[in-house]
């Protein structure tokens, strides 16, 4: 959210602020595969259910990376159609489903622990 609000700002320029976003889509991609696939094998359905879709759109993202672009974020393409407004709405809502996730995972683990 920063390193967009700097590119809107204009601190940034285009190519140094969409190098530094793309170096965390494809951890962010992995990150998010294997939580999703340790809620299924821990049997936390509905934990899993949530985080399906996120997950589901950080692949589909990724994959469709045009063949000419640097990356999901392209220096070129991130001021034309309002992309830069696009990615940033984007961050905010994955800001406030991983601080949603935090709480719940916070409170599974609380509750396994008294629990044992």
């Amino acid at each position: 959210i920063i390193t967009l609000s700097d590119l809107e700002c204009d601190y940034i320029n285009a190519r140094s602020c969409c190098s530094k976003l793309n170096k965390w889509v494809l951890p962010e991609v992995i990150g998010h595969a294997v939580v999703t696939v340790l809620m299924l094998i821990s049997l936390h359905w509905f934990i899993f259910l949530l985080n399906l879709p996120v997950a589901t759109w950080n692949i589909y993202r990724y994959i469709m990376v045009p063949s000419g672009n640097m990356g999901v974020f392209d220096p070129t393409e991130i001021h034309n159609r309002g992309q830069l407004k696009s990615h940033m709405k984007e961050a905010m809502i994955k800001l406030g489903f991983h601080l949603l996730c935090f709480f719940m995972y916070l409170y599974s683990m609380i509750l396994a622990l008294i629990n044992d």
